[in-house]
């Protein structure tokens, strides 16, 4: 029996010394672990009619850790000599390779500044993560490469307008708001519009002017020429006219992100995206935290996306997209269920005349204009409060940011606060090109 006891002794002894030294257990990083990335092919001239077709396959080997890791890859892309400091990003999870479709790596070149039908050159390289503090970058790669520009025309001559439009009735001189735009689909004769109203009327007119203007009665559905207004309640419609049967739809419609790395959490109101026709997609600047995110239809989870393996592309209802802490160019799309999250620079409103304040909440986001208006932002639909005062600055801090030194228009680089003339909704456009200036348009 003693020896049995002992024996038992001896037994816990030893794997609570067995246990002991695996918890000691150092793991190294191998120091010659890196990554060699390839391209093939190397130059390419990408066509709009080939969109679809294959463009490169960049492919990189697994360094050699030292131990088993889980490591994610995520391929940078930088003009050629660059320092990667505001590279263009596609994370591709696990994988060793990433196949770019001309009209995929047609995109990331021109959020990049390259020019259209010029020769370039740009540099790629993969950063390999094992975690929040551990990082490795491949050497860069140069490829050649010739983008083509992407900007669509899909402007009519049709609006809404009305008392629950930012135009009212009809823009004047002091307030140049336009009606808003209708653009064309797919179906000849059937427009679209997307925008936010006050509880009001509205009417469809072409050229925004009544020579030709469409109404009710009522909510029919129906385009009378000439026709009553159409009473309209306050949110965020898309507007469908068919002028070859003469009717039109007005539905609740807006794509937003939600979830713990979007500051409202995962509850309403979600962060709004915008629509941008010069793409036919939808586009926010947002700030983000650290998180996961999804991206959702009229704040509702019956239409949902989330991506499945974190590749970039989406699924009904799928995986939350984690996400790190910043401020970001969200780009969705519906259709093809692609989307991206660029980081930038971005310019933000702030000050007690806002909602959120001198900086206890993050500011108020400018949408760059996504056409060919380069260093034009825009804020539609804000509210103001009179008596209050706002500034423009970057990245939600003051180390860069203008006000207007003499309330004239023109912005100066730490600048006199703005005064907020009178309290009520606007949209404010700043061009950040020299000279630097600032409009508020009060809705009429």
């Amino acid at each position: 029996m003693k020896n049995l006891i002992y024996k038992t002794i001896f037994l816990f002894g030893f794997l609570f010394v067995l246990g002991a030294c695996e918890e000691d257990v150092m793991v190294e990083l191998n120091p010659d672990a890196n990554t060699v990335v390839s391209l093939s092919p190397s130059t390419v001239v990408l066509l709009e009619d080939n969109a679809a077709a294959n463009a490169t396959t960049v492919s990189w080997t697994e360094p050699d850790f030292g131990f088993d890791a889980a490591a994610t890859y995520t391929i940078m892309i930088d003009f050629h000599g660059g320092t990667f400091a505001t590279p263009q990003t596609v994370t591709v999870g696990n994988n060793l390779s990433k196949v770019f479709t001309v009209a995929e790596l047609n995109s990331k070149l021109l959020a990049l500044g390259v020019s259209a039908d010029e020769a370039t050159q740009i540099d790629i390289k993969v950063e390999t993560k094992l975690s929040n503090y551990k990082k490795m970058y491949s050497a860069p790669i140069t490829m050649n490469v010739t983008a083509y520009s992407t900007l669509l025309d899909l402007s009519t001559n049709w609006g809404v307008v009305g008392s629950a439009t930012p135009g009212s009735w009809g823009s004047t001189p002091t307030t140049p708001i336009q009606d808003i735009p209708f653009w064309t689909t797919s179906t000849a004769g059937v427009y679209v519009a997307y925008g936010t109203v006050r509880t009001g009327e509205i009417k469809f007119r072409l050229d925004n002017a009544w020579t030709t203007n469409y109404g009710g009665p009522g909510m029919s559905g129906t385009l009378v020429a000439g026709g009553s207004n159409i009473a309209i309640t306050a949110g965020t419609y898309k507007f469908t006219v068919n002028t070859n049967n003469m009717t039109y739809t007005v539905v609740p419609y807006t794509w937003g992100i939600v979830g713990s790395g979007a500051l409202n959490g995962w509850g309403a109101p979600d962060a709004k995206l915008y629509y941008n026709s010069y793409a036919d997609d939808w586009r926010a600047v947002v700030t983000l935290l650290d998180g996961e995110i999804k991206f959702r239809f009229n704040e509702d989870w019956a239409v949902n996306y989330g991506d499945n393996g974190n590749n970039g592309s989406l699924e009904a209802s799928g995986d939350n997209i984690p996400v790190s802490a910043g401020h970001y160019l969200v780009i969705f799309n519906p259709v093809t269920l692609e989307y991206s999250l660029e980081e930038m620079d971005v310019w933000g409103l702030v000050g007690d005349g806002t909602p959120t304040g001198w900086g206890t909440l993050p500011d108020i986001k400018f949408i760059p204009d996504f056409g060919i208006n380069e260093g034009v932002y825009y804020i539609n639909g804000v509210t103001l409060t009179a008596g209050g005062f706002i500034k423009v600055r970057q990245n939600d801090a003051w180390g860069l940011n203008y006000g207007d030194t003499g309330n004239n228009g023109s912005l100066e680089a730490n600048g006199d606060n703005i005064p907020v003339p009178a309290t009520g909704m606007y949209n404010v456009k700043i061009n950040m090109n020299d000279p630097k200036t600032i409009n508020l348009y009060p809705f009429q």
